[in-house]
């Protein structure tokens, strides 16, 4: 029992390094977005079908990351799947055309979502032994590693850095810091469930250990009627994901675009509209689990969607910078605890396990990644894209319906 207060460090330090590298390579590679729809001469439309391979990825990547953690253990996952993640984010520096930059964004994709189900298992492990909310402290870093890498590849790009030099150079940093990570995670995860033990001595293997713990919390959880009543948990939940994921899609995809048609920033620096979307977020994070103590998840959820249809309404009415950047800024903040919360409430739906739950969620809400770009991209081909980026006001307004059901999934008694 002695070894208790170093688990309350170390293994809260490694999950936040898996969820800073997680937003270190994902962010890595959007502020380049500009340059490339300009090399590969790509329009609005193309531009969204493109970007949307990213969402198709994870979608595939379907029921997978519970396999994987069920069979090698949720930190393996987050390890291997962080490389392969590297891997494929420097790939797509070496497009030649759209449909390449398609196909490299799916591998983005299909590992991005494995790596954040898996991430934020351990997460979930860590938050409930330490019986405190943290999840949105996780996610804040995960934010925090993408303002940061936003930040290094906008200033890369002014400087005329390559593109192929700075995503390797990215990739082999992520390495190095997963690593470091996983051995400040040891065996926290397994020694904070009793129940997931795998043998007399309790030194069962990492997959073993989280593999027991998804099959007893099936087993132990009083199970829901039917699939059809399961689903109608994780839906509400889900639709809560969506709207926080649609924010940050077009964070990702669009507002460096925005900010070099609305505010004529410079291409070569028009990633700092990114940079201030999720430096938003990351403060929102930060703070929210605080506020989500103290308030409930559902009522700053809903706050935050007020804050997105606000936000929206500065991006879309922008004429300069000041007001494109301040709108950014109150859409990344309003976001900040929707993923966290909606995540952290499907991981006690009843019946389905930790991880099963965290997937499911997951999938259906990275089904609102394939619609969201080429939505906006379709609006603003027949339109403008002010009134594609409109969309953002829609977000705001269904995330405040839906806030309210992040407090109504049971809690499992473990």
């Amino acid at each position: 029992m002695s070894h208790r207060p170093n688990s309350g460090v170390r293994p809260l330090a490694g999950v936040g390094l898996y969820f800073g590298c997680n937003g270190l390579v994902f962010a890595a590679l959007l502020p380049w977005y500009p340059l490339l729809v300009e090399r590969l001469g790509l329009n609005s439309w193309e531009f969204g079908f493109v970007v949307a391979s990213f969402a198709l990825g994870a979608i595939v990547s379907s029921v997978a990351p519970a396999h994987l953690i069920s069979r090698f253990g949720a930190n393996t996952v987050v390890i291997g799947g962080t490389v392969l993640l590297g891997l494929s984010a420097a790939a797509t520096a070496w497009s030649v055309n759209g449909l390449m930059m398609a196909v490299c964004l799916f591998f983005v994709g299909f590992f991005d979502a494995i790596v954040d189900v898996a991430q934020n298992v351990v997460g979930i492990g860590v938050q409930e032994s330490q019986s405190r909310v943290i999840l949105s402290s996780m996610h804040a870093l995960w934010s925090l590693g993408g303002l940061v890498s936003g930040a290094a590849a906008t200033v890369a790009a002014a400087n005329g850095m390559d593109m192929r030099a700075y995503l390797g150079l990215i990739m082999v940093v992520s390495i190095i810091v997963i690593m470091v990570a996983r051995r400040l995670v040891g065996d926290a995860d397994a020694r904070s469930h009793p129940e997931n033990s795998g043998g007399a001595d309790g030194t069962s293997a990492d997959h073993g250990a989280e593999a027991s713990a998804d099959a007893s919390e099936t087993a132990g959880a009083k199970r829901p009627s039917s699939k059809r009543a399961i689903l109608l948990m994780a839906l509400p939940l889900a639709v809560v994901a969506i709207c926080g994921t649609a924010v940050e899609d077009i964070a990702n995809n669009w507002s460096a675009i925005a900010a070099v048609e609305f505010g004529g920033v410079p291409v070569a620096t028009a990633g700092i509209a990114f940079s201030v979307v999720i430096g938003s977020q990351c403060l929102g994070r930060f703070s929210g689990d605080l506020l989500v103590q103290r308030f409930g998840s559902g009522r700053i959820a809903r706050l935050g969607g007020g804050l997105i249809a606000v936000g929206g309404i500065g991006v879309v009415a922008a004429t300069e910078p000041v007001l494109l950047l301040a709108g950014l800024a109150l859409m990344g903040y309003g976001s900040a605890t929707l993923v966290p919360g909606a995540l952290g409430a499907a991981a006690h739906i009843p019946g389905v396990g930790r991880a099963g739950g965290v997937t499911l969620v997951n999938w259906i809400m990275r089904g609102g990644y394939l619609g969201t770009s080429p939505l906006v991209g379709i609006i603003a081909s027949i339109g403008s894209l002010r009134w594609g980026l409109s969309l953002l006001i829609v977000i705001g307004a269904v995330t405040m319906i839906f806030a309210g059901r992040l407090g109504t999934v049971p809690r499992r008694s473990d």
